[in-house]
């Protein structure tokens, strides 16, 4: 009797895991986080919110999950070039980020390596347009998603995971465009 608890356990078990899998296998290759705001001040306001990574602080989300983080500044002081390191607790992880496109007022791309909790390697673009008197910003992060990514994506939406983040971050940096304006 034990023997055949064991069998149907482990059948469970089995049945289980390939359910997974083939859910996992399914899951597309990449993966895309996009969320806008539109902000009621000139480009000149917003876009070097965007472009220097020392005026982050006043609208990251990340920035005020972790005051205590190592932050490493590099390269050029805004634009392209310019480097962001940061090193924090569970809560922001380990990474860095650099410019590698800036056509203010625009447009401005970074490459996002994540090193903790896991590595990962991303594109991220804020992408700027008139919306009458101010700017709509959107925030977009692209990036390929692994076999073991597409397995944590079964139990987990990235949307989800990273979208509050980003609204919360948009709306820190629509205040503070908005108050300096």
């Amino acid at each position: 009797m034990l023997k055949t608890v064991l069998l149907s356990l482990s059948g469970v078990v089995v049945v289980g895991i390939a359910v997974v899998l083939i859910l996992a296998a399914r899951k597309p290759d990449t993966f895309q986080v996009t969320r806008t705001v539109t902000i009621n001040a000139p480009p000149e306001r917003v876009y070097p919110l965007i472009a220097d990574f020392k005026a982050w602080g006043a609208w990251s989300p990340w920035e005020k999950k972790d005051p205590a983080m190592k932050r490493t500044y590099g390269g050029s002081e805004t634009g392209v070039g310019a480097t962001y390191a940061w090193a924090g607790d569970k809560n922001v992880g380990e990474g860095s980020m650099r410019i590698v496109e800036a056509k203010a007022p625009g447009h401005l791309g970074l490459k996002l390596d994540f090193l903790k909790p896991f590595e990962a390697h991303n594109d991220v673009v804020f992408a700027l347009a008139p919306q009458g008197p101010g700017k709509t910003v959107t925030w977009t992060m692209t990036g390929p998603t692994p076999f073991m990514g597409k397995i944590m994506h079964v139990f987990m939406d990235m949307d989800r995971m990273v979208g509050g983040d980003f609204e919360t971050g948009l709306a820190a940096m629509k205040a503070a465009a908005e108050r300096s304006a």
